[in-house]
Formats: C-alpha cells, structure tokens, sequence
C-alpha cells in the first residue's frame, strides 16, 4: 500500500472528466488505463469475428501508453484476437477470456494452468450447441469458453439462455450473460474484477471503462481498491448502449455515448496528460 501522505489524498465525489484527467495527470507514472474491446475499443456487430476498433480509439490508446504506468486490454476475447488487433502497439498488457488468458506487451500467452483440462469439454459443447440450437443462433468458439449470441435473431433469446443455462449445470460450468449473448466458462475461471484486483493493486490510479454487466465487477474492484487505501485514486466510466447501458451507467462515474465518442474522450485526455 502506498503511503497516505495530505497531499495525495482523492478527492470527493463527483467528478467533472476534466478534473478526473487532471488529478490523473498528477500520478499518471503510477496509472493503469483498463479497457473492455466489446463495445468499447469497437462497436458490437453482428458478427463478433468481423470487429474491428475505432481507428481514433486505437491512435489515442497508442499515445496514452507512452504516458501512463501501463494501458491493458481486459476482455472476453481470446488473446489471439486481441493481439491481432493490439500488436502494432507493443506495450499494451492483454487480458483474454476475464483473465483466462493474458500477455504483457509483446510477451507469449500465458494461460491459467486450473483452466487447460476443460478445453476438450469446450470444444464438445460448441458442436452441440452448433448441432441443437436453432438457425440464427451464433456459435462463437473460444477455447476455453463458448459464447451463444442471438444479436441477429432476437426472439431465440429465451431459447438460447435456457439452453446454456442448462448445458453448464450438467457440466458443472459457469454462465456469464452480455449484449444479446450468454458465456459458459470452467468452474474455477477468473473474472475482470479479479483481473483489476491484481493488476491496479500496486498502482496509484486506475480507469476502467466498459459497457457490460461483467464490466460491474471491475468497477466494484476499483472501489474496494479505494477503500481499503485513500491514496488510490479509481475512475469508472461506462459507455453507453441500449442494452446495458442504463445498469452500467449506474455503476459509473462518467458515461460516454458511444466508442466513436470515447476516441474524442481519449484525445482530449491524452493532450492533458502531456501537458
């Protein structure tokens, strides 16, 4: 824990995002910038394999990077994916399947050890939903999850849930719900909250920014960070969508209208930082 000393105490709530940027500029050799992709980085379509990040958003992220402690990527994703996107920036941490599986700047995926023995139960449950879920179903395949969308056949959405809900009971797996999808996850995974936990808990300040439910569970994380030390300074910010917009928001310090507006955001915050 760092020490508590009069003058890096944080500041009461709420918070303008000017003030928010400034108090960060104040610290920013000890802040960790957290992003979702989904939703986030790059606007959700129908077909997930298919999206790609606003170029803004990734120019900006490139910039902040050289500013900040580090800048990380904490997503559903696998680190493939992301690293396909990511890799011309060479510093920025990946954080896929919540936490499942990572890499630091350039460095090899490292996957969780307790997570390897479920990848032939993943891959048998993805051929059965491909199987037994109806057309208009999405199958999305992650190795060490399976995520069933019906984005493009909203009116499978009860069928669908009621589906992975019961598979991962048999399985003794995990479901986690989204945008118009739900996940099934090993028993023992981890989650973005967790991810947060470990990484910002030697940082200074932390921004998280997310427009999921999962996204809750990173910004509970930098609360707990902040009460259990008044130095640490944690920002949320939701983005928003006609989803989960409103339960995300709730959460959230600030809220911005899209991720076309969040490369705007990070521009103007990457000028204060550097100044």
């Amino acid at each position: 824990m760092r020490s508590n000393d009069a003058g890096n105490q944080r500041p009461s709530r709420p918070l303008t995002a000017d003030q928010a940027w400034q108090i960060t500029a104040s610290r920013a050799a000890e802040c960790v910038l957290f992003f979702d992709f989904d939703g986030v980085v790059a606007p959700v379509a129908d077909d997930p394999s298919a999206v790609q990040p606003v170029p803004e958003v990734m120019a900006a992220i490139g910039g902040l990077a050289e500013v900040v402690q580090r800048v990380a990527v904490v997503s559903a994703r696998p680190v493939d994916f992301l690293r396909e996107r990511f890799g011309h920036l060479a510093d920025i941490d990946l954080y896929g399947l919540y936490g499942l599986e990572h890499s630091h700047g350039s460095g090899e995926t490292v996957t969780e050890p307790d997570a390897l023995p479920w990848v032939p139960a993943m891959a048998e449950l993805a051929e059965r939903a491909r199987a037994e879920l109806p057309q208009g179903a999405l199958v999305e395949y992650k190795r060490l999850s399976v995520a069933l969308h019906w984005r493009t056949s909203p009116h499978l959405a009860e069928q669908v849930e009621a589906w992975g809900r019961a598979e991962a009971e048999r399985l003794g797996m995990r479901v986690q719900t989204g945008r118009m999808v739900i996940e099934i996850k090993p028993p023992g995974d981890r989650d973005k909250g967790m991810v947060i936990r470990d990484v910002a808990s030697s940082a200074g300040c932390a921004w998280y920014f997310g427009d999921d439910v999962s996204d809750i569970k990173a910004f509970n994380a930098l609360r707990e960070l902040e009460a259990a030390d008044d130095s640490f300074f944690g920002i949320c910010v939701a983005v928003a969508n006609p989803e989960t917009g409103q339960e995300v928001a709730r959460a959230a310090d600030l809220t911005i209208d899209s991720p076309q507006a969040l490369g705007k955001f990070l521009a103007e915050a990457l000028q204060t930082l550097r100044a």
